[in-house]
Formats: C-alpha cells, sequence, structure tokens
C-alpha cells in the first residue's frame, strides 16, 4: 500500500452476522438463559457466546488440553472468563478480597489484571458463572459492558502526579462509564434474577446504542500529563487532563486510536489518535456520547475487522469527523490547549499523597496475581486488603497501585511486603518493569503464539544483551501479544512482538517512549534465536551511537534501521 492510498472501510455489503445476532437478541437476551440452564454440555453454541461478551464474559476452552481431550473423544475443558468493569481501575480492599476469594472458589486460583485495569477471572464454569456473577454482585462489582460493541472500561492514570486533582479526574472517569452503559435489563434478568421491566416492543430502550449497539467496541481513556500510562492514543477517545494553576479546566480530545490489525491484511492497521480540540469538563460527556453516536451511525456492520471508529475516520477524514461533531453538538471544540508528556510507565514503590498518606505500587509481571511455592503474591496482597483502609488501584500496565495508604499503616504493611519476600520493583531490571504480555495461551481463542508465559524468559535473555552491550539497567518499552489484537499494545511499544505462529513473531522497532508514535516491523515470522540474534547487533550499535538521553526508539530511527511509522495508514510500508 503506498503512503497516498488511503484505505476505504465504508459499508458497501449487507451486515455481518453478528448484526443478526444482536436484532434478534432482544437487546442483548437472546437465549441465554435456557442456555446456561442446560447441563447436558460445559461450552454454549456460538450465538450466545457472542451475546456473552457484552455481559463481560467469554467461552475459552484450555488448548493445552485439546488434542488429548479430542483423542479421547471429549468436548474441549470449556471454562469462562470474565472480565470485571472497574472504572480507572479502582477498587476498595473489600471488593479485592472478594475477587480473591471468587479466584479460588470458582476459577483457576488466579487474577489478572488487565492493559485496561480490569479484573479478569479465567477457568470459570459453566455452572458456577451465575453465582459468580451474583456474589461479584454483592460486593458492587459487575461484568457489564466488559466486552461486546459497546464502550468498554473507562480508563485513567491511577497516580498521577497531580494527585490533587486526581479524585476529580476519577469522578469523571466513572461518570463516563456509568453515562455510556448499555440500558437494557438483560444483565439483571439472567445473572442477577430481576423480573423483565418492560416488553420491550417498540420501546427506546437503548437511547445511545440503539438495538444493534457499536459496530465494534469502543475505548475510552483519560490520561493526566506528564503521565502517559493509559497510552491515550491508543483510545478510540482519548482524553488529555488540562490542570491549570492546580485546577482542572478540561480536555483535549483524540479520536481514532486502535491497536487491532489482521496479519495479511493492510486495509488493517494500528492507529493513534488524532487531537480535534479541547473541551471544558462540564462538556466532556456530551463530547464522547456524540462521538459514540458518529461512530454508531456510520461504522462499517458489514466486515467486523474493518468496523472500529479508526477507519470510519480514515475513510472519510478528520475534517468530516469535525464537522459531523459540531453539527450534531450545536457549538465547537475550542483550540488545543499545551501538555507535555515525559513517560508511560509506572512509578515504582512509595510515592507521597496527599494529607501525609502515601501510594505504593508493585510491579505484577504480566498482570498475574498468583501463589508460587516460592513467591506467595496473592496471599500477601489478601493480608494487606485486611488492614488496608485505602484502595487499589489496577495500572495500565498490568501492575498494582496500593492507594492511599495512611501514614500510620505504612510500617505495617511493609512489614507484610517484608514477611513474604515481595521484591522490591527496583530488583527487576528496567527492561522488565517497562514490559507487558497479553494472556495469549492456553485460554485465548485468538493466540497463535505464547505471551504471557513465554516473555518473561525472552526479557532474561535480551537483559543478557543489554548487560554485554553495557547498557545496564537501560529503559526499553516492550510488549508482546500471541496475536495481531494488539491487547498489550505491541504497535506503540519500543519493542514489540507480536505473535504469527507457534514459537513466532513479527518484530517491531521503533514505537515512542511516551506513547507517541507507532512502530515498524523490522523482521517477520522469527523465532527466539532470530530474535536475539537481530536484536543484539542493533541494541550495541544503540549504546556506541546514541545521542544523550535518546530512547531507544528515536535511536533505531535516527539510525535508519527502520522507517518511521507516521500514521497507521503507512504502518505496513517498510
Amino acid at each position: 500500500m503506498s503512503s497516498t492510498t488511503k484505505p476505504i472501510h465504508i459499508q458497501d455489503g449487507a451486515p455481518s452476522d453478528v448484526e443478526e445476532i444482536k436484532i434478534e437478541s432482544d437487546y442483548l437476551r437472546g437465549n441465554l438463559i435456557e442456555t446456561m440452564n442446560d447441563s447436558i454440555s460445559s461450552g454454549i453454541p456460538d450465538d450466545d457466546n457472542r451475546l456473552m461478551k457484552f455481559h463481560g464474559s467469554y467461552l475459552q476452552d484450555d488448548r493445552d488440553l485439546r488434542v488429548e481431550r479430542q483423542r479421547q473423544k471429549l468436548e474441549p475443558a470449556y471454562q469462562f472468563m470474565i472480565r470485571v468493569r472497574t472504572p480507572a481501575g479502582f477498587a476498595t480492599p473489600k471488593q479485592w478480597l472478594v475477587m480473591d476469594e471468587l479466584a479460588h472458589k470458582y476459577g483457576n486460583g488466579t487474577l489478572k489484571l488487565t492493559t485496561r485495569q480490569a479484573f479478569q477471572m479465567h477457568g470459570i464454569l459453566k455452572w458456577n458463572m451465575k453465582k459468580n456473577i451474583q456474589e461479584m454482585n454483592d460486593a458492587l462489582l459487575d461484568s457489564i459492558a466488559a466486552c461486546g460493541d459497546v464502550n468498554r472500561n473507562v480508563m485513567c492514570s491511577p497516580n498521577p502526579n497531580q494527585s490533587s486533582v486526581h479524585a476529580e479526574i476519577y469522578e469523571w472517569s466513572k461518570k463516563l462509564s456509568l453515562d455510556l452503559l448499555p440500558q437494557t435489563t438483560a444483565y439483571h434478568e439472567i445473572w442477577l434474577d430481576e423480573e423483565k421491566v418492560v416488553d420491550t416492543a417498540g420501546e427506546e430502550v437503548e437511547p445511545i446504542y440503539g438495538a444493534t449497539y457499536l459496530p465494534r467496541k469502543f475505548k475510552i481513556g483519560i490520561a493526566v500529563p506528564p503521565m502517559n500510562d493509559i497510552d491515550v492514543f491508543s483510545q478510540d477517545i482519548g482524553l488529555i487532563a488540562i490542570v491549570e494553576d492546580e485546577k482542572l479546566v478540561g480536555f483535549n480530545v483524540a479520536v481514532g486510536g486502535g491497536m487491532g490489525m489482521a496479519h495479511g491484511d493492510e486495509q488493517t492497521y494500528p492507529q493513534l489518535g488524532r487531537l480535534i480540540g479541547f473541551v471544558p469538563t462540564d462538556q466532556v460527556v456530551d463530547v464522547a456520547k456524540h462521538l459514540m453516536m458518529i461512530q454508531r451511525d456510520n461504522g462499517n456492520r458489514s466486515v467486523r475487522k474493518y468496523a472500529r471508529f479508526k477507519y470510519t475516520i480514515d475513510s472519510r477524514g478528520l475534517d468530516w469527523l469535525i464537522s459531523e461533531l459540531h453539527s450534531r453538538l450545536g457549538w465547537e471544540l475550542e483550540e488545543t490547549r499545551p501538555y507535555h508528556f515525559d513517560h508511560n510507565g509506572d512509578r515504582y514503590g512509595w510515592v507521597p499523597a496527599e494529607n501525609d498518606r502515601w501510594n505504593y505500587t508493585f510491579f505484577i509481571e504480566n498482570g498475574r496475581v498468583r501463589d508460587t511455592e516460592n513467591y506467595k503474591l496473592m496471599t500477601a496482597l489478601r493480608e494487606i486488603a485486611e488492614i488496608h483502609t485505602g484502595d487499589f488501584r489496577l495500572s495500565p500496565n498490568q501492575n498494582l497501585v496500593l492507594g492511599d495508604v495512611a501514614d500510620s499503616n505504612k510500617n505495617n504493611i511493609e512489614e507484610i511486603i517484608a514477611k513474604y519476600g515481595l521484591e522490591s520493583p527496583a530488583e527487576q531490571s528496567a527492561l522488565r518493569r517497562n514490559s507487558m504480555a497479553c494472556v495469549a495461551l492456553p485460554t485465548c481463542g485468538l493466540a497463535m503464539a505464547e505471551a504471557e508465559r513465554y516473555l518473561p524468559s525472552l526479557i532474561t535473555k535480551i537483559e543478557g544483551l543489554l548487560d554485554e552491550a553495557g547498557l545496564g539497567d537501560e529503559e526499553i518499552v516492550t510488549r508482546m501479544t500471541g496475536c495481531p489484537n494488539g491487547c498489550a499494545r505491541p504497535a506503540i511499544a519500543e519493542l514489540g512482538f507480536i505473535g504469527k505462529g507457534p514459537g513466532k513473531y513479527n518484530m517491531y522497532l521503533g514505537g515512542g517512549f511516551t506513547g507517541q508514535r507507532l512502530s515498524k516491523i523490522y523482521r517477520e515470522n522469527i523465532g527466539e534465536e532470530e530474535i536475539l540474534s537481530e536484536l543484539g547487533p542493533i541494541l550495541k550499535r544503540y549504546a556506541k551511537e546514541r545521542d544523550d538521553g535518546e530512547h531507544f526508539g528515536d535511536f533505531v530511527i535516527r539510525a535508519g534501521i527502520v522507517a518511521e511509522t507516521t500514521d497507521g495508514t503507512n504502518f505496513h510500508k517498510v
């Protein structure tokens, strides 16, 4: 695809099968009650699984066991993943304890902290799903709209430097999440045994979404400069908080970000959001709502891989979007205001907060909270939750912030950390602290290669290359996914790996250290030996030739190792 060729993603065919499923579902009800009560199989039909996503869950199976179960003529080892909606990643100590309990009671004994600041549980059997959701509900937790063709969990920086405005920004993330939730009562009827309120025939059940909801998933996040930990330009709507004289005055608005693509189809690509203006705080929900409805009315409903907001914008142009938005609003956005990002990683360890309080950020490798024989992380966090009077904040980098720790309680928490030998984040290399991986195998049905289970060992080998090059504790943003859907946002990493097949990855270089630039493919379909042999000489060049303070992603572009990706539409152009 040449740099001047514009992709065309405007709908030119009949609605996809998913659109038909949504239309016939009676606002996300479908046959889920009957299906979940069917005890013959531990799985569910595909049409019902499509609807399950709107309820925050996917049917999966343990792919490690597939071949053996096929040999024994058994159905796959079906299980459900459930994603818990937590705007800005906030949970109370009580909620943390409930999630811990449910993970052991119904799940696989672990929790996954996702890249969208949500809890994810794996391994839930079909006949335990309803009990699991009801017990979540008792703790004021739900999975409504955690998946599906709706607005997903709203992200927000959990530990910005401007802590004086964090509480206000957090409230805006909650308000966006609540105001953009689906209005159907299907979730409450199916899982919480509430009665159907009305006959939906002829009723305006979904004033924002309509009967067919959005063409694809939709993501919103709020960044607080100088931290871009949420990767604000990867969002469908990215909001950049503008603080003037220690007061939140509004948000710069970026639109059309998205990380997913499909191997072999250059009409799909990751894209970064583009700034379209500034909105005062009291108008931000209105702007988000109208942007979402523009996508509802114009997104591609024939081909789902072309259905994200980024393609709607790229097909028609940014000027079209701005004009359409202003027409619907009846007023115009203001000019964007100055801001600056200097990093997109977390700040680990103890950080002073307000009013003699503290925050402590744990490094949770790839977001997996579990106990192992030699590292009782889950037990330690359980004991902390039992005495903690503040909050738990799930970070966009899959880590955990212990928020609002009372000064009088700080020593007690430090004793638990010491008791279980929890490593100080400083004991991990900067490379490892700046790494992320999606779940991938064995549970994700889309995974083509390992990610969470493999990246830690690859990081160890790359650490060796860094030592050989004399780079020591160099910060390089490194991310891996098992498929091109981009859940760990590898396309904006300085060093990215996207699964292509068992043990094989496409290797990308040149993303921005602060999440401001897409990467470029460097080598395709390579395994570990080639990854290390290719990367070693580049790191040595970086050590010798870099400018003072130059980040790795900037260097590989300046040195001509890869070309700069200036826009998602030329992501595939070498």
